[in-house]
């Protein structure tokens, strides 16, 4: 189960066939229609987002799913414009003229992200007016604007404004001695257009335009409930503002109003070559990013010419940056519905996982571990037991040192609790905690901090790469030895999105295994170089390599005639050389299936290229985010988990782990249950085309659903019945 050596080849392109170039070939150059065998990464990320808002549009799932699939689309838009589009927008002032491998620039990439964002937004709004709204009308769920209210309603919202609102809104004056204000990024605002009231003897003077920005405070609650004599109703704070605002402005005569929100360049720029303090620098960037450049506005679908103008001129944005909308501007407010409403019929049936026999009989998991390798598939399995094993080290006398990863963790962290105990216990404790993670930064900051008034040792990584891995390693005496307990896992050590996510987490005491992740943190905290890794595959040192000479050794078989398989699922694939190595293998005569949820670079069913590759998304209630690899026929694949997507960030830029997995029935499973259910999907899975498009799979025969199959299979304790990865006819799409 050793990776295989890396001194297999590298990859040539030979007109339009790519192969494999031994030691002492030459190398060729790439051809000009190169650019055409790969799709844009931007434009990939736009197709998985329109998948979710497939979901969205899915009228078999309860309501509230519905809306939480559409309050996902606004909540990844957001990000995407806030890195995506903020570094094109950047490259374009820079006068970056590198292209990525689909050969697009900057600005025909901005142009095609314009384009076909204006179209998802008109759908996303257009499923929100016509398709949800009705259906939580018909549930007895009503939004009201303030014009439309009963007259108990409207001083019940007068009440509630003046009570609770007012005091904590601040009117903004925009004229030559108040410049417009500096809008907090993602912040919900209103303009108002005013004139000022005349007597009646100037009343026919003409009267100026004025402009004022009333902010919506993030900090109330974004639903109001009205009384209502049948079912529910609520006015969105924002039109409540928005209906008594002329109350800021006495004196004033309000002539119209507008709602809109604000998206800023929100990545962070940290020079750690040239920073002593890595914590402070972070802090600071961390104010400087609510003072990024507006990279898009969005505006209510009634507002006036004038108002867009007058904002467009002050943000310094221009037309294409402008997204009119008659939905709410901040969908992801609604979620707070189901806290008003717990039918059970307009939700998801609560997750309820299950856990493993073993361990869940077991008075320790060290004394389960000690017997066998564990494998847990969350969040069909309790992430309880990864919790449970940091916080028995924690209590344990025997256990010497815990040194863990901390990338992404939750608010109230059992991991940090139990870190901080074991460190008052006496026990050595390290922790790396990543706080360069984009968008938490500051909770990383203050878990640091805590964890270090505890007496942990904190690290922060190593200057210029991101520490991404998940690895826990417990160093425990058993009598007159010494044993060493890892835990590797694909997700972040966090109990909640371990209930949302998709993940693996692998706890073993394998010496090779251990060997690896002591000297991966002896090279992560002190001076040490990186050693011969025994199995684990570490980036940015040798996962790359390590993961085309798997690839390459499958294409080798199939020139051989031997059987040659690959199966590959991740959240992204966008490394060229990584899918230079895919179609090689593609040509060779290699089957290869990639279950890739979101970006996918690779474009499949080229001829002679790629007409041996299939690629899969499944979209549905959890986030697919497990990483697994397998290489070889079904009957002796090898299998690997990792922490790394398929990109140059995580093969480049990052500390990444990929762990093969050597327990027959571990591999048995993975190959089975996690690759071959998914594979196998037909109701929740699209497949891409050649073009860069998404079909929604149709199916054939019985109707297989992953997740809702690995629920039910993780109830009764089993693998799906009649699930497997071997090569089977893939269906023909239209």
């Amino acid at each position: 189960m050793n990776p295989p050596e890396s001194n297999s080849g590298v990859l040539s392109r030979r007109t339009d066939r790519l192969v494999l170039l031994k030691p002492g070939d030459k190398e060729v150059h790439p051809p000009e229609t190169e650019p055409r065998l790969f799709l844009n990464r931007e434009l990939s990320w736009l197709q998985f987002n329109e998948r979710v808002l497939g979901e969205a549009r899915d009228a078999s799932l309860p309501l509230y799913e519905r809306l939480k699939f559409l309050s996902i689309v606004s909540s990844n838009f957001d990000e995407f414009f806030m890195v995506r589009v903020a570094g094109l927008k950047q490259q374009i002032l820079g006068k970056v003229v590198e292209t990525p491998a689909d050969g697009m620039t900057p600005v025909e990439q901005l142009q095609a992200i314009s384009d076909k964002v204006h179209l998802l937004v008109a759908e996303q709004d257009r499923l929100f007016q016509e398709e949800l709204l009705p259906a939580l009308a018909a549930a007895g769920i009503s939004f009201l604007q303030p014009a439309t209210m009963t007259t108990e309603q409207k001083n019940f919202g007068r009440n509630h404004f003046i009570q609770h609102v007012f005091p904590a809104l601040t009117p903004l004056a925009v004229d030559p001695g108040h410049p417009f204000p500096h809008l907090r990024n993602r912040s919900l605002n209103i303009a108002v257009i005013l004139t000022k009231q005349l007597g009646r003897r100037r009343a026919r003077q003409p009267r100026e335009n004025l402009l004022a920005v009333v902010q919506v405070p993030m900090v109330l609650g974004r639903l109001v409930k009205l009384p209502a004599t049948t079912g529910q109703a609520f006015v969105l704070l924002g039109d409540l503002i928005e209906a008594h605002v002329g109350d800021l402005f006495p004196g004033y005569e309000v002539r119209q109003t507008a709602r809109f929100r604000v998206t800023r360049n929100s990545d962070l720029l940290v020079d750690e070559e040239d920073t002593e303090d890595l914590l402070s620098t972070i802090q600071a960037e961390l104010r400087r990013r609510e003072l990024g450049d507006a990279v898009r506005l969005e505006l209510g679908a009634t507002a006036s010419a004038e108002v867009e103008a007058m904002l467009t001129r002050a943000l310094k944005v221009e037309g294409p940056d402008v997204y009119r909308i008659r939905s709410p501007l901040q969908l992801n407010d609604l979620t707070a519905l189901s806290e008003y409403d717990k039918r059970p019929e307009l939700r998801v049936e609560p997750l309820m996982p299950s856990m493993q026999p073993a361990l869940r009989d077991a008075d320790s998991v060290f004394e389960v571990v000690q017997k066998k390798d564990v494998l847990l598939h969350h969040p069909y399995e309790s992430f309880e037991p990864v919790a449970r094993f940091v916080e028995e080290a924690a209590e344990d006398p025997n256990v010497l040192a815990i040194k863990m990863t901390l990338y992404r963790t939750s608010g109230d962290s059992p991991f940090v609790r139990a870190l901080s105990r074991a460190a008052n216990n006496g026990k050595q404790v390290t922790a790396l905690v990543e706080i360069k993670a984009r968008f938490d930064e500051a909770n990383n900051i203050a878990w640091a901090r805590r964890l270090e008034e505890n007496g942990v040792h904190v690290v922060y990584g190593m200057i210029g790469l991101k520490t991404h891995c998940k690895v826990a390693l417990v160093v425990r005496r058993e009598g007159p030895n010494i044993r060493r307990y890892v835990h590797l896992g694909t997700g972040n050590y966090n109990p909640q999105t371990a209930r949302q996510y998709t993940d693996l987490s692998y706890v073993t005491t394998r010496p090779e295994i251990a060997d690896d992740a002591s000297a991966l943190f002896n090279m992560l905290t002190g001076y040490s170089e990186p050693p011969h890794w025994k199995r684990l595959a570490v980036a940015p040192l040798d996962l790359q390599t390590q993961v085309v000479s798997l690839i390459n050794r499958e294409a080798e078989r199939a020139k051989r005639g031997e059987p040659a398989r690959i199966i590959a699922k991740m959240n992204s694939l966008v490394d060229p050389t990584a899918i230079r190595a895919l179609y090689a293998a593609s040509q060779a005569g290699v089957e290869i299936d990639l279950l890739v949820r979101g970006i996918c670079c690779l474009r499949p069913g080229i001829p002679e290229i790629s007409e041996h590759i299939r690629v899969t998304s499944v979209v549905d209630r959890f986030l697919e985010h497990s990483r697994v690899f397998a290489f070889g026929p079904p009957e002796s694949p090898d299998v690997y988990i990792a922490s790394a997507d398929w990109m140059p960030r995580n093969f480049l830029r990052r500390i990444e782990v990929m762990c093969p997995i050597e327990d027959a029935q571990l591999r048995s499973r993975l190959y089975n249950e996690v690759l071959g259910t998914a594979l196998h999907d037909n109701v929740k899975a699209w497949r891409l085309q050649t073009d860069g498009t998404y079909t929604k799979i149709e199916p054939v025969g019985a109707r297989l659903r992953s997740q809702a199959a690995l629920l039910e299979a993780a109830k009764a304790g089993g693998t799906p019945p009649e699930v497997t990865a071997t090569l089977r006819p893939v269906p023909q799409l239209p």
